[in-house]
């Protein structure tokens, strides 16, 4: 009897699931704990995973989901402190100088956020990225 053709077929089966379930989404305690079961499950019973490496794994799982909340919130601070940068932007006077050396001035009347910064836009259309360049004045 050849244990350990049995044993590779299952182990390569039980890292191609774990690779589609962790590229279509991010893994969380369930997961990590349906995957943990099929682990024990499936180890060679002549070399069993020592528990310490159980616990290791789970650490380091609580870790990273602890890493992806922190950014998450992080993202909502940079998003709320952006509109509030762009709501202080209305009605100022703005002027800057374009890559040709050309220098331009106006009031601001709107400002959009997208993921390449901050546009505002001036009461004659033209569109300026908020940022290096850009003087603020008072109206």
């Amino acid at each position: 009897m050849n244990v350990t053709s049995a044993t590779d077929s299952t182990s390569r089966s039980s890292s191609t699931d774990t690779s589609s379930t962790t590229s279509s989404s991010t893994v969380d305690y369930d997961t990590f704990l349906q995957l943990l079961i099929a682990q024990m499950k499936n180890q060679d019973p002549t070399n069993p995973m020592d528990t310490a490496e159980y616990m290791s794994q789970f650490a380091q799982l609580s870790t990273v989901e602890q890493a992806m909340q922190t950014n998450s919130k992080l993202d909502a601070l940079l998003s709320s402190q952006s509109l509030s940068q762009a709501n202080g932007l209305i009605g100022k006077m703005v002027s800057f100088t374009d890559s040709t050396g050309a220098s331009f001035s106006g009031k601001v009347v709107s400002v959009s956020i997208n993921s390449d910064g901050s546009i505002a836009t001036l009461q004659d259309g033209t569109k300026v990225a908020v940022g290096p360049g850009l003087t603020i004045s008072q109206s």
